[in-house]
């Protein structure tokens, strides 16, 4: 039934979102450290590339305006109208931040041109106040992001939330959010006990009694549903915020299009085609060159202590499934016996990845000694650079999987094969064997393909460095 003693429609009631002030407060903290370092660094820049005799046209004179609170309005602005001050992943975005603040370099150098010419800036202060600007608001923001992870880890300043859902979506919810360490998970309401046609006014009592700031929807829920829940949850004051782990909605960047009223969802298509494709060949190749450069003495080691701890060659080649299913050899450094793949058959029944697609065994006999500090540390894959200089492989991307695992594919897994498969990608930077069903594995390869940048790759690339020092899930 409806609560007659509540119109939902009524804004007069509305209250202030819980959180509101907080966010008010980060936005203005961010505001004004970037302020700080745009101003700490035109300062530096003009001391040293002001012509000497000149004066400062920073500050104001007798007869001129100075230009420090149009940089900073400027500045600031423009960061602010790329979303860099909100409160989603986006402020993070470095590439974005570089895009920005290098915009708003070039409108203030033709506003500083146009405004005041004859008493032109020098260009090597234009120049050393890009670099500076770049360097310390980079540098701000990072020790910023850090300072508060770290705040976060120990349990503080976390936003409290409720999980609104089927059951088994509230438990990938939780696996999600609980890797941000941005939540504090206070309530989880059960949606399947949930009787149709009811308001929603007992558990929104429920949620501001626990000061809930933010209800995450996991589930589908009928239309009125949503719209009764969202009135109601705004009225009280609570945000809410879809997602999508139980919801039939695609992985990919989207965009939110209003036709005759009605939100409707734009999908991009998936990336790494066309110029995409050979942008990422170019850093394969590129970034592979460099990697055969600076490890071949590891490489000569690893060679030499394989050959001396057990019969049989130093490589292991095997028939893998690349790109558009073609068929290929991938360059391994051995680390089983000679006999592994007659063995395998054997040890069938002790696989540990559900579903079956994959084999993972975390005490496979069948490794040598060696191979399990190769494998510890990831160093088996290394070889795996000449498939990338032949393009048969990428740095990053989807696993190449054996025939054996190909054939237990179901039909969506199929869609892996249109990419060029990679060394490393999301999985192992995700827990590697830690992973243990197939389908989480297929959900994170989806995400790479329909989320790919160079940013990304490179990003998944450090990571990578971060997660085979720190033996993350190997075995």
């Amino acid at each position: 039934m409806y609560n007659k003693r509540l119109d939902i429609r009524a804004p007069i009631i509305t209250q202030l979102s819980r959180g509101t002030g907080v966010g008010w407060l980060r936005v203005a903290i961010v505001m004004l450290l970037d302020g700080l370092m745009v101003t700490l660094a035109w300062v530096v820049a003009d001391q040293l590339g002001r012509r000497t005799g000149s004066f400062s046209l920073l500050w104001a004179t007798e007869n001129t305006p100075g230009f420090l609170l149009p940089i900073l309005t400027i500045t600031i602005g423009i960061c602010a109208a790329s979303g860099l001050y909100g409160t989603d992943d986006r402020r993070r975005d470095f590439f974005s931040l570089l895009k920005s603040l290098t915009l708003a370099q070039s409108v203030l150098l033709i506003v500083g041109y146009l405004y005041e010419p004859e008493a032109v800036i020098s260009r090597s202060t234009f120049l050393l106040s890009w670099l500076f600007v770049l360097s310390l608001v980079f540098t701000e923001r990072l020790l910023l992001h850090l300072a508060v992870v770290y705040v976060r880890s120990k349990g503080m300043i976390r936003q409290l939330i409720c999980l609104l859902g089927e059951p088994q979506d509230i438990v990938r919810a939780e696996k999600l959010l609980g890797k941000t360490r941005q939540y504090d998970i206070r309530d989880r309401e059960d949606i399947s006990q949930r009787t149709p046609g009811i308001d929603w006014s007992e558990m929104i009592h429920r949620l501001r009694q626990k000061h809930i700031d933010e209800v995450f929807v996991c589930s589908n829920l009928s239309v009125r549903d949503q719209i009764f829940l969202y009135w109601e949850l705004k009225t009280a004051g609570i945000h809410l915020r879809i997602l999508p782990v139980g919801l039939e909605l695609p992985i990919q960047s989207s965009e939110i299009k209003m036709v005759n009223g009605i939100p409707t969802i734009r999908f991009r298509s998936p990336p790494i085609i066309g110029g995409d494709y050979w942008l990422k060949r170019a850093f394969d190749i590129v970034m592979a060159s460099i990697i055969v450069l600076l490890a071949s003495p590891l490489f000569l080691t690893l060679a030499l202590l394989i050959k001396l701890d057990s019969q049989g060659p130093i490589f292991y080649k095997q028939t893998r499934v690349g790109l558009k299913g073609r068929h290929f050899k991938v360059w391994k450094f051995r680390t089983m016996v000679i006999n592994a793949e007659q063995l395998q058959k054997e040890l069938e029944a002790k696989n540990e990845m559900k579903g079956g697609v994959m084999f993972k065994m975390k005490d496979d006999p069948r490794i040598t000694r060696m191979g399990k500090f190769i494998r510890r540390y990831s160093l088996d894959e290394f070889p795996q650079i000449i498939n990338v200089l032949r393009g048969e492989m990428s740095l990053v991307g989807p696993r190449p999987f054996p025939l054996r695992d190909v054939e237990r594919f179901s039909e969506h897994h199929f869609i892996r094969q249109e990419v060029l498969p990679g060394i490393t990608g999301l999985w192992q930077v995700s827990g590697r064997s830690d992973v243990v069903d197939f389908e989480d594995v297929f959900r994170l390869d989806m995400t790479y393909i329909q989320n790919w940048s160079v940013a990304l790759d490179f990003q998944i690339l450090f990571q990578t460095v971060k997660v085979v020092l720190a033996k993350e899930g190997a075995y």
